[in-house]
């Protein structure tokens, strides 16, 4: 008897660990802009075209949590304020427990533009989301010291950054740190057009921020490929492209009042089961962290 109770008794101890949830959300809605809807990581297969950490991080929180929803709101060249006025009324219409917001990059990239005034207007944002119940994962940016053209702006991303920890810390939010995310340094973290994450990259953060979180997961953290030695004149070239291609379309967009976003739309406005594809291998990364 007492070897059946206990036999009992460690069954029932498997089953509840076994039916104890990994997190408690089962709405998840991302706002944001290019980042959060996912350029720079094709995937045919997704919605829009891009896959993205938000879908990334959505496939984790899905897993074996079968009433889990997720929208992602989020759409390219949009700023603070197009964000706010866009897409908070319509994310917390779908009464979600769970928001991420990314946004302000493309208002610091702009001369003139004021970090402190950013932040206060999303302190006010931030405010209304936790008011309404949900968990709010807020992103800063990411050290762009290395980043051509990007870091000129990045005294500003710092200060910007201060002030959402500061937000973060009134409303009880959880930080997405990107600035500590040292791996992001690394060029092939980038998209080709040096202003977007690449399939490295977006993986890497979607596992930042599941970490987070608390959350445990089955991603595993990616090393970049070894990159062969550039001559300094193969780099000048490719400078060169890069300016022709991405920096120069870039500056006329802004010159014209042109958006990349110009005539899209989000990817999931509504809330809805989300799959990851096949597991298979990330462009750009080498062998996990974990081999050595």
């Amino acid at each position: 008897m007492v070897k059946e109770s206990t036999a009992q008794n460690l069954q029932s101890t498997a089953n509840t660990v076994q039916s104890t949830p990994r997190h408690p959300w089962n709405r998840y809605v991302a706002m944001g802009d290019s980042f959060t809807e996912g350029i720079g990581d094709p995937d045919p297969s997704s919605p829009g075209g891009s896959r993205g950490w938000a879908d990334r991080l959505a496939e984790e929180l899905s897993r074996d949590h079968e009433d889990f929803r997720y929208a992602n709101l989020a759409v390219r060249g949009r700023l603070l304020g197009q964000i706010l006025g866009q897409q908070l009324e319509p994310a917390l219409e779908l009464k979600p427990d769970l928001i991420s917001i990314s946004a302000g990059g493309n208002d610091l990239i702009r001369p003139g533009s004021d970090p402190d005034a950013l932040a206060e207007s999303l302190d006010v944002a931030v405010g209304k989301m936790t008011a309404a119940g949900a968990t709010v994962l807020l992103f800063n940016g990411p050290d762009i010291r290395e980043t051509p053209v990007l870091g000129m702006v990045r005294g500003r991303v710092a200060i910007y950054n201060e002030n959402l920890r500061t937000i973060a810390s009134r409303h009880d939010a959880v930080v997405a740190d990107m600035w500590s995310l040292r791996q992001l340094s690394d060029p092939q973290m980038w998209a080709g057009d040096r202003l977007h994450f690449a399939p490295l990259g977006h993986h890497t953060i979607a596992i930042m921020a599941l970490n987070a979180l608390n959350v445990p997961h089955s991603l595993v953290p990616q090393r970049p490929k070894p990159l062969p030695a550039q001559k300094w004149q193969t780099a000048r070239v490719e400078d060169f492209v890069w300016a022709r291609e991405f920096l120069f379309p870039w500056v006329l967009r802004r010159l014209r009042h042109q958006s990349s976003g110009d005539g899209i739309s989000p990817k999931r406005p509504t809330p809805g089961p989300v799959f990851g594809p096949d597991v298979g291998t990330i462009p750009g990364a080498g062998l996990p962290e974990t081999t050595k």
